[in-house]
């Protein structure tokens, strides 16, 4: 199966009073926003709670503001288990999901920071951050899942969310990904030059970056709801496709060239929903 490939921006971003840092070595800890309601329930995870890749850095409380600390986390893609969901039904952030089906991968986009362990360095820029190939899909959340399906889905936000409050079952969508999908150990720039070359506009053209906007200013207007950056009908698209996968195994080296290897000897299961 050839996929499509979803972008979606994702954690901590400008209007937050913290960020999620990125350290010279590329590495870097994901931290997300606060829950809507912030409320946090027998279900929730707490920001203070949420974990962090390596020991090393330190707990999420030596990131986030201490009145934070108790507040529901919206702990979104979880890389444990591996979910996402998102309000496709209610939300047009998120209503090109719909389209998606197993096999599609989702990449990842987050704001960092750069950091050293003591002080905060430089601007703050787009990453690619991670990818979630869909595996099986939850879609239209508005009862209480089964016992089957709580099993797989059951340590996603938004399913936490409705176990806490069963007004949240809102028509949200959940991904499972397959043992492919993968938290990237270094971030990989999102910039000009790879926005350049592989994204286009719903027209098919290349980005605009003319005007007073940062080159940050731009990469958000055009990532703030989640797209398909990439798709088979698209002019292209191999070559598109093979500069993406290019800079991603820039930073994580074999991490592409394995996921397309096993992608060709694994027949998709396509359209499994549960």
């Amino acid at each position: 199966m050839t996929p499509r490939i979803f972008l979606s921006n994702i954690g901590a971003n400008s209007s937050h009073r913290y960020f999620s840092p990125l350290f010279p070595d590329g590495t870097f800890e994901l931290l997300p926003i606060p829950d809507t309601p912030q409320d946090a329930g027998p279900h929730s995870v707490k920001l203070a709670d949420v974990p962090l890749k390596n020991p090393a850095n330190g707990r999420a409380t030596d990131w986030i503001p201490e009145r934070l600390h108790g507040v529901a986390a919206h702990h979104d893609p979880e890389f444990d288990t591996l979910t996402y969901g998102d309000n496709c039904e209610r939300g047009a952030r998120a209503v090109a999901l719909k389209k998606a089906v197993p096999g599609d991968l989702i990449l990842f986009l987050a704001r960092l920071q750069p950091h050293d362990g003591t002080a905060t360095q430089g601007e703050a820029a787009f990453f690619l951050i991670g990818m979630l190939e869909i595996e099986s899909i939850l879609p239209s959340v508005y009862d209480r899942p089964s016992g089957e399906q709580l099993a797989r889905f059951g340590a996603n936000a938004h399913v936490r969310k409705g176990l806490n409050d069963p007004a949240n079952w809102d028509g949200f969508w959940v991904f499972a990904g397959t043992p492919r999908s993968s938290r990237f150990e270094r971030a990989v720039p999102f910039d000009r030059a790879l926005c350049d070359a592989v994204m286009r506009t719903a027209a098919g053209k290349p980005w605009h970056w003319d005007g007073p906007r940062s080159e940050l200013q731009v990469i958000g207007s055009y990532t703030r709801t989640c797209r398909v950056i990439l798709s088979p009908e698209q002019p292209d698209y191999e070559s598109r496709v093979a500069g993406l996968y290019a800079r991603i195994e820039m930073y994580n080296s074999g991490l592409m060239r394995q996921t397309l290897r096993q992608k060709r000897g694994t027949k998709c299961r396509a359209n499994q929903k549960y």
